[in-house]
């Protein structure tokens, strides 16, 4: 059967992890047991601040307010987080409308859709505004903020999927003392302790740190996937004066769980939405998945004078995986390796990926000031980013074992022999970025930006064949200007690129231009948009954007998916999106109201090799997406607060020739909090119910690796959490 095994590049990640933070657990539920006050000394209380207005380092021009700047991004901070009991970032998908899954597989990594197109773990994700890998898991425990922009991100990125770029940022030390242990349960004994301990000491108080433990027993509804995992982070700061400030930080974190494999097609029918429980990586060889990451940083930052700055950071990042799945794939009975049998069978492979290592290591300078010439106020950056990333394999095994059946009761044996061959690939990078924001008035501001990267690839097999080798130099611009039509009311409009790096497969059995490397396929991003409301209470705050994204496709996917043979690698048409973005929050009194909408009209357009799918919608992206959330403090128990978020998503297309579709579906998810003081400890209860109404569905459909997959909705899920701060 070795010739009908279809290759599938699905690498990833899991890492040898057996140690435990258990005394956590003991530590928090200590520490709870010791806040037990006499019933007298309850008193609830209601903790409210103002918050500042948002910011993001993803964007690039500093700390700017987002209301103020002419792009669209997000910032999903901690308490959007722990009310909503996000331990991943696919978990964040509900809360913004310009994002969606993509091959979102439970027990997996994260992969995410924004814009329509699916983001590159491997160029599009930062942390601290460093680049990482995300072929790996990815906690939040540790993280103050997850930062999202969309659209082309060629002018922070350089090499980049357009669509949108995600940055990590880790909890800082805190200037009070901060003394949290927190535990939650989720419906089927899931168990996580944390501790999150902050403060300052030393000559006043020069020296700052940040300690967050965690530690999770993993037993969710869906079947076989049962797990654990674990982190353990620290932040120190030095503010050696009041212009010097030193941070240094790392985490290190291990999750030992199997991955959901997904369900597909039978043959030309879509099945109903199956039970979310049922996990067909169910044979008695399956093995859980294995990440291990550390990952660091360390910062300098230097006020030069009142106008000017200059930062250095370094940081590195080392992830080992050991990758292994039952993995559902085809079926070669009937000929169709895109979908599974019509009778609900499926041909059922033993892969298994040892040993992976991706490594990365990152500096960067920055210098940011304002200087006025003519004038004309500029601010002005100067960046320069050298990173290096290293992905080192062995030998995989991909080995046909038998059928399985869609009802999961189906038992083969296994063949772990390893006589695939794998790809290492090494890349180096340096990029030089410059941005000028020009303030001709106190309404009328011109926005320019210009990243140049100079790229150098290298992949080899593991057995040594096919080395590839090439370099490229890319220059990616950016423009904005925006104009304050009222104090209140900004217009902007934006031209950006973004720039994505091929090479040609080195197989001279299928590529004509084998081992070459195509000429940069360059986005093209238009974008206008509105801001309007002020940051006060009763105020509407909110937000319209329209977009079209130009990107360029190559064949390469194609070619390899149809077996298409001889094969002249180069472009092959495009892909256009043009869609509106709206979104508004409020908040008045008790109240707090908040709602995001994407229209998204995306088409596939120009291609020669695959022209059934020229006015196509691209598969796996919803044409509307809303999201909704609302929350209410009573006033006649202070300190109760309630929340529900609606998530919706349309109708999607299964097969990129659109002969198929998948039904929309809508969510509601729910959330209680109390908070009241015991003494000098602040005691948070919260209880939250995800998928309401237990609706059943067909989550999403990624086309990916020449195969229909499709995921179930979770079930309805019950949680309940106490954190005590004292």
């Amino acid at each position: 059967m070795a010739s009908l095994q279809p290759k599938s590049p699905r690498n990833r990640q899991f890492a040898s992890a057996n140690w435990s933070l258990s005394a956590i657990v003991l530590a928090a539920q200590a520490a709870l047991a010791q806040t037990e006050p006499p019933a007298a000394t309850l008193a609830p209380v209601t903790v409210s601040a103002p918050r500042p207005a948002p910011a993001a380092d993803v964007t690039g021009f500093g700390a700017w307010p987002l209301r103020e700047l002419p792009l669209s991004a997000q910032v999903i901070d901690r308490e959007a987080i722990d009310l909503w009991g996000a331990q991943r970032l696919a978990d964040l998908t509900r809360l913004d409308a310009s994002v969606s899954d993509a091959y979102n597989a439970p027990g997996y990594w994260d992969f995410l859709t924004v814009r329509g197109f699916v983001i590159d773990n491997r160029t599009n994700y930062r942390r601290e505004g460093l680049p990482i890998s995300a072929e790996t898991t990815i906690p939040l425990d540790n993280k103050e903020r997850v930062e999202i922009l969309k659209g082309t991100s060629g002018l922070q990125a350089g090499v980049s999927a357009p669509g949108g770029l995600v940055n990590y940022v880790v909890k800082r030390p805190t200037d009070e003392t901060l003394r949290e242990a927190r535990l939650q349960f989720t419906e089927r004994r899931s168990l996580l302790a944390a501790v999150d301990l902050g403060g300052r000491f030393g000559p006043q108080d020069a020296y700052g740190y940040r300690l967050n433990l965690a530690t999770e027993s993993l037993r969710p509804l869906t079947r076989n996937l049962d797990g654990n995992r674990n982190l353990a982070a620290l932040a120190l700061d030095w503010r050696a004066n009041a212009d010097t400030l030193v941070e240094a930080e790392v985490e290190a974190s291990r999750k030992h769980q199997p991955s959901q494999q997904a369900f597909s097609l039978l043959g030309d029918r879509l099945p109903p939405p199956v039970d979310p429980r049922l996990n067909l990586n169910n044979q008695p060889w399956s093995q859980p998945s294995d990440f291990q990451a550390l990952t660091g940083s360390v910062r300098l930052t230097q006020q030069i004078d009142a106008d000017w700055r200059w930062s250095a950071q370094l940081g590195s990042q080392r992830l080992k995986s050991n990758d292994r799945i039952a993995y559902a794939f085809g079926c070669s009975a009937e000929n169709r390796y895109d979908r599974f049998c019509s009778d609900g069978s499926f041909d059922l492979y033993d892969y298994r990926s040892e040993d992976e290592y991706r490594t990365q290591q990152a500096a960067r300078a920055d210098l940011r000031g304002t200087v006025a010439w003519g004038g004309i106020t500029h601010e002005l950056g100067f960046g320069l980013l050298a990173s290096q990333l290293r992905n080192h394999f062995q030998p995989q095994a991909y080995n046909w074992v038998g059928t399985g059946t869609v009802d999961g009761l189906s038992v083969v044996p296994p063949d772990p022999t390893p006589a695939d061959p794998n790809t290492n690939r090494d890349e180096r990078s340096l990029e030089f970025a410059l941005t000028d924001t020009m303030r001709f008035s106190p309404r009328a501001t011109l926005w320019l930006g210009l990243r140049h990267t100079r790229l150098s690839r290298d992949s080899i097999r593991t057995d040594g064949r096919r080395a590839t080798h090439y370099t490229q130099g890319i220059t990616t611009p950016w423009v904005a200007l925006s104009y304050r039509l009222t104090p209140a009311l900004q217009a902007y409009a934006s031209y950006g690129e973004g720039v994505e790096s091929q090479v040609v497969p080195n197989k001279p059995s299928q590529y004509l231009n084998a081992g070459q490397a195509l000429p940069a396929l360059k986005s093209r991003q238009w974008e206008a948009g509105l801001k309007g409301g002020e940051e006060r209470e009763g105020a509407l705050g909110w937000q319209i954007a329209l977009f079209r994204i130009q990107r360029p496709m190559s064949n390469l996917d194609a070619c390899a998916r149809l077996g298409l043979s001889p094969c002249l690698g180069q472009y092959d048409g495009e892909a256009i999106h043009r869609g509106v973005e709206a979104s508004a929050h409020w908040k008045h009194g008790p109240w707090q109201l908040g709602a995001s909408a994407t229209l998204l009209d995306a088409r596939r357009e120009g291609s020669l090799i695959e022209p059934e799918t020229n006015g196509q919608r691209p598969t796996n992206v919803p044409r509307a997406v809303l999201r909704a959330q609302a929350s209410w403090q009573a006033a006649e128990v202070p300190g109760l607060s309630l929340a529900a978020l609606l998530a919706h998503e349309g109708p999607r297309q299964v097969l990129p020739d659109g002969s198929m579709t998948l039904p929309g579906w809508t969510t509601v998810d729910a959330s209680l909090r109390y908070q009241t003081r015991a003494r000098t400890t602040l005691l948070t209860w919260t209880a939250g119910i995800d998928n309401l109404f237990d609706r059943r569905y067909w989550k999403e459909s990624p086309f990916q690796y020449g195969h229909v997959y499709l995921y179930p909705g979770a079930a309805r899920t019950a949680r309940f959490g106490l954190s005590a701060r004292f």
